[in-house]
């Protein structure tokens, strides 16, 4: 540990440090089922970094360096300034890098997506001017410099990969006007080290199909569309019993896959991905380490007992090195600090 640091009570780490202590905080996620890849994450260092408009611009780089040759997805971390005694670092207050706004209409109910109705008011009231309106606009950045407020930042289009939702099937699906972006880059939590905070420290892995398929697309507190699709392909939703909801599930997720891979964007599967998670439990127990990982998240949301994860219990303890959701890092992601503003 380089001890130079001017501030008492804080130390600095080696980029060294850094390295191995946001990879180990990878493979210590215990929610997260693809750590089989913990030693192939690469760490951007930007602890340099105090400013909004410097931490924007490095998020779009971000974006840009884990889509490798234009497609493949490689996971990778930025790290920014960390918290410091009587000077905290940078936050982000988004949830991902990229997520899509939510439109309150007047009349009730949200276009778009209704987990980000708070950061998307949150933004309005920053200045920004919303989108298109459509269901899926991506939202700017709403960063917090050291000793700053928040201000909003657009990302640059060619920082932002989407991809188009269709069916390798029905032809109407096309109706639904879906997609979605190929990078999941959680930028909420932070970063734990030895002691030390990173607050504004974004890191990506890519998709698994039923991340979009099952939840994001699916859930009735999200874009809900279950109903849609059913009626799309003409299922009977008169009754439960008709397995409707289970049936266009299937569906979706068929779609999701088929997009990504038509498109070329790299994404796993459920099936696949819990093959490869009982790999990297054996690696881990075979050298003496248990893996900690919380059953409820590890299982897929479709076809659980169909994945061989699903038939063993783990142990949850938690570790650190550590991605860590503090309180008032999910509060500022729903738009809920307001006090900041003043």
């Amino acid at each position: 540990m380089d001890w130079a640091s001017p501030v008492y009570g804080a130390y600095r780490h080696t980029p060294e440090e850094l390295v191995f202590g946001a990879r180990l905080a990878w493979r210590n996620a215990a929610r997260c089922i693809g750590r089989l890849y913990w030693r192939s994450l690469r760490v951007i260092d930007r602890r340099e970094v105090t400013g909004a408009d410097d931490v924007a611009a490095a998020a779009a780089e971000h974006l840009r360096e884990a889509v490798r040759d234009g497609r493949r997805i490689r996971p990778v971390i930025t790290v920014f300034a960390p918290d410091a005694p009587g000077r905290p670092g940078p936050r982000i207050w988004n949830e991902q890098l990229i997520r899509y706004a939510g439109y309150e209409r007047p009349g009730g109910g949200v276009t778009g997506d209704p987990r980000n109705v708070g950061i998307t008011a949150l933004a309005r009231r920053l200045g920004w001017p919303g989108g298109p309106g459509s269901a899926f606009d991506v939202l700017p950045l709403v960063i917090q410099g050291t000793d700053d407020k928040p201000r909003w930042f657009r990302l640059p289009p060619d920082a932002v990969l989407e991809v188009p939702i269709e069916h390798p099937e029905h032809p109407r699906w096309a109706s639904l006007g879906l997609r979605w972006h190929a990078v999941p880059a959680i930028a909420c939590m932070c970063l734990e080290i030895g002691g030390v905070c990173y607050p504004a420290a974004p890191f990506n892995g890519w998709y698994m199909g039923t991340e979009i398929g099952a939840r994001n697309l699916a859930d009735s507190d999200r874009y809900d569309l279950l109903p849609r699709v059913a009626e799309l392909l003409g299922l009977d939703t008169a009754s439960d019993r008709s397995l409707w909801k289970d049936r266009a599930l299937v569906e979706l997720n068929r779609a999701v896959l088929h997009s990504f891979d038509r498109a070329g964007v790299t994404m796993t599967d459920h099936h696949t991905e819990s093959r490869r998670f009982l790999t990297h439990l054996g690696r881990e127990e075979s050298k003496g380490r248990t893996v900690g990982a919380d059953w409820s998240w590890i299982v897929p949301p479709l076809s659980g007992s169909a994945t061989p994860v699903f038939h063993r219990t783990y142990d949850t303890v938690e570790r650190h090195p550590a991605y860590v959701h503090h309180p008032e890092a999910l509060a500022r992601t729903r738009g809920e600090s307001g006090d900041a503003l003043v």
